[in-house]
């Protein structure tokens, strides 16, 4: 039997990731900070550590893996991110996680393949200013410019894992998450993204009710339903692609569409209120040309599809909240 430690497990796609791992057949070692909010988790071995300290993450490597996923880390939605408030946490607790787990796993005895969750906020920002033709090809991510400090750190990280690579011989795979969104995530606590905090508005907004909506709403994204991001994951760790990779879809959308979608599913109109607040990038779309070559993956779920089964679920929060 397989053993994966999955560092973040107490997070949103890494909650996932635990369950996708256990119905695979492996024995799973879940830790994170915290445990998971909205759902017991199905790990073998769930541990409350602080990885930013590297006792604590020589405790959780400890027994032994074949697979390393390293999800852990200080992030939030545009709310979190872009305001500059929270920018030196940001760059400074990621950093010493990704620090920690590059040396730690590079001194087993048996080296564990180490899965990295970059980001797509690493991209140039001077290439996602037009909101209908953003560059986020893998190759367009020199000269850098990240648009914001979480952005940074995840470039430096790419670049810490790929040096132990060469350096130590250590396994590593790469992924770029553009957007990924889904049930069981943050959803009302100010860290949540965009198609969760939609959903939310939507859901407890009246029929004819205004919601507020930052900036113009012409700003475009790609969101990527957590079952495919899991899919793309398990395919990149099962290949021997070191480069990193984008891990998104390529259905991109305006804010003001991605509205106009919750409505429909939540059988609604709204009004739109446009307000200042942080809105990052003009455009952004997952470039999925090279992933499809390197492991032949590419998503099929329809936006709609995923919206939809995420705002049941926030719905169903929501309503559980009021009747509490």
């Amino acid at each position: 039997m397989k053993k994966a430690l999955v560092c973040g497990a107490g997070g949103f796609i890494g909650g996932h990731l635990v369950t996708r791992l256990k119905n695979e057949g492996y024995w799973v070692r879940g830790v994170d900070i915290k445990e998971h909010e909205y759902k017991k988790t199905d790990a073998d071995d769930f541990l409350v550590l602080d990885l930013r300290s590297e006792r604590n993450v020589r405790d959780a490597f400890d027994g032994g893996f074949d697979e390393v996923y390293q999800l852990a880390a200080d992030m939030g939605g545009a709310g979190y991110i872009f305001t500059g408030e929270h920018d030196a946490d940001v760059m400074h607790n990621s950093a010493m996680i990704n620090l920690n787990v590059a040396k730690i796993a590079s001194e087993c005895e048996k080296m564990p393949i180490v899965f990295y969750s970059s980001s797509a906020c690493m991209y140039p920002e001077h290439n996602q200013m037009d909101p209908d033709n953003p560059n986020c090809a893998e190759d367009s991510a020199y000269p850098a410019d990240p648009d914001s400090e979480y952005g940074w750190e995840k470039l430096f990280s790419e670049r810490l894992y790929l040096a132990f690579n060469r350096n130590y011989g250590l396994p590593v795979r790469i992924a770029r998450f553009h957007n990924i969104f889904g049930p069981y995530g943050s959803w009302n606590n100010g860290k949540e993204k965009a198609p969760a905090a939609i959903c939310r508005k939507v859901a407890e907004t009246v029929d004819g009710g205004e919601i507020e909506i930052w900036g113009d709403g012409e700003q475009t994204r790609s969101f990527l339903f957590i079952d495919e991001c899991l899919n793309g994951v398990r395919k990149l760790v099962d290949s021997d692609c070191i480069n990193p990779v984008n891990i998104g879809s390529d259905e991109m959308v305006t804010i003001n569409r991605l509205v106009d979608i919750a409505c429909e599913i939540g059988d609604k109109e709204v009004v739109k209120n446009h307000i200042p607040g942080p809105t990052g990038v003009r455009g952004r779309n997952s470039d999925n040309t090279f992933i499809e070559q390197c492991i032949g993956w590419r998503p099929t779920t329809k936006l709609i599809d995923g919206v939809r089964e995420t705002y049941e679920w926030i719905d169903a929060q929501e309503r559980d909240h009021a009747n509490a």
